[in-house]
């Protein structure tokens, strides 16, 4: 369940064997048996690009652009299904034996395939949603709220750990009643040591349908931080992923509501009253900031300009222009009780105008460049942010689409500038 399914041995593997399969099954004893399995695997072919084109373009049931990469995968592995099944018929029992085992090969390279394009799952407990980390030790971390910046010298460890810790904790809903999942929390380095500093707080939101586990499995920001952490020494944020969806199917948009519970009080409340009990975190807004994925990076972009009070930072891989449920009026009367002006209250340009000018916040703003509807959200974003005076960067990931590794992307070429900004550069 372990075994990494995103590594060159595993996929190399499993491509070299569905080909000699797919050899072995095309190679027939009569040039009409050939045909037939040939024209079985073109069939095949289209039909699994027929289903993309009818789920993406036609439906859009995912809700984003499948690139043709992803494309290519599909339409590979339902050739391999037609053809395993042109092999069922006027063949011997072996050739029978090996056509059905043939089958789920070619699904697994495919599903390999498509995962690498995602930048996804590690290995196969990352695909069934197995959380692979034990509860939190805090260690010596106690609740305390210090003014002031992340960063002195008087609280600099002469000797941290070399990496952080990764663990779940339960954080109650206590004032929303928000039906929340098992946070996942990261430790930095210098957080683990006897005297732990004062230091700033990043939220990590996931995607929808996703889990809090997903930024630090698929997203990588343990492995991230923990890198950063050995240049300064020890020193990273904390970050607290937790989970603003209720299930992996549901969206409540982070706002409160009849529909879906009060996310946003859970969030805005409940986590960070959490945080500032168990943990000694820095009191300056500056040093607070939110990491999210699509349907978390819009949280992550709300919670940045509409409560700069709170947080002064954000990092937004992929956001829509608001909340949403992918359909107007199915938002408005689900989200916001069928008013019109509440939701567009609560877009994001609207609420930059607003609350415009700020005066201490940093957004950073990623997208795919394969992903043409997430690009142009982001673009118009950044504008906007940009008009109502939110010092705004622009990260168009080269060669990704709407999936996790722009995701990584937009972290690794994002983060610097807001560690800055949360007082961890000196």
């Amino acid at each position: 369940m372990t075994l990494r399914i995103d590594k060159p041995p595993f996929l190399i593997a499993i491509d070299v064997v569905a080909v000699i399969l797919a050899v072995y099954l095309l190679v027939r004893p009569t040039w009409k048996r050939v045909l037939a399995g040939a024209i079985a695997a073109v069939g095949g072919a289209l039909v699994g690009w027929f289903l993309v084109w009818l789920t993406d373009d036609v439906y859009n049931l995912f809700g984003v652009g499948l690139t043709p990469v992803t494309t290519m995968w599909v339409a590979l592995g339902f050739a391999g299904i037609g053809l395993a099944i042109a092999n069922f018929f006027r063949s011997r029992w072996w050739r029978k034996v090996i056509a059905g085992v043939s089958i789920p090969v070619f699904l697994i390279a495919a599903f390999a395939g498509v995962n690498v394009d995602f930048g996804a799952y590690r290995n196969l407990n990352d695909a069934i949603g197995v959380v692979p980390y034990k509860a939190l030790n805090l260690h010596h971390e106690r609740g305390e709220v210090i003014a002031g910046t992340a960063w002195s010298a008087s609280t600099t460890q002469a000797d941290p750990p070399v990496k952080g810790e990764i663990g779940k904790v339960t954080i109650p809903a206590t004032l929303s009643g928000f039906p929340a999942r098992e946070a996942v929390v990261y430790l930095p380095p210098v957080a683990l040591g006897p005297n732990p500093p004062a230091l700033p707080v990043l939220y990590a939101l996931s995607g929808q349908p996703g889990a809090p586990a997903d930024m630090f499995t698929a997203g990588r920001i343990g492995s991230y931080l923990d890198a950063y952490a050995a240049k300064h020494n020890g020193y990273a944020p904390i970050v607290v992923a937790p989970d603003q969806l209720g299930g992996p199917g549901r969206n409540p948009m982070c706002i409160d509501s009849r529909a879906f519970g009060d996310s946003a009080t859970y969030l805005l409340k409940d986590v960070r009253s959490w945080i500032t009990t168990h943990l000694r975190v820095s009191s300056d807004p500056a040093a607070w900031g939110v990491f999210g994925y699509s349907q978390g990076a819009t949280c992550a972009a709300q919670f940045a300009v509409s409560r700069p009070d709170l947080f002064g930072s954000a990092l937004a891989s992929s956001s829509e222009l608001g909340p949403t449920l992918g359909n107007v009026t199915l938002t408005i009367a689900t989200g916001f009780a069928g008013s019109h002006s509440a939701f567009e209250d609560a877009q994001l340009g609207p609420t930059m105008k607003a609350h415009a000018p700020y005066k201490n916040t940093l957004i950073v703003f990623g997208a795919g460049q394969n992903d043409a509807k997430y690009t142009a959200f982001a673009k118009t974003l950044h504008s906007d942010a940009v008009s109502a005076g939110i010092r705004s960067d622009l990260l168009i990931s080269p060669g990704t689409a709407h999936d996790w590794n722009t995701v990584r992307y937009t972290l690794t070429d994002g983060f610097p500038a807001v560690a800055a900004h949360m007082g961890l550069a000196p």
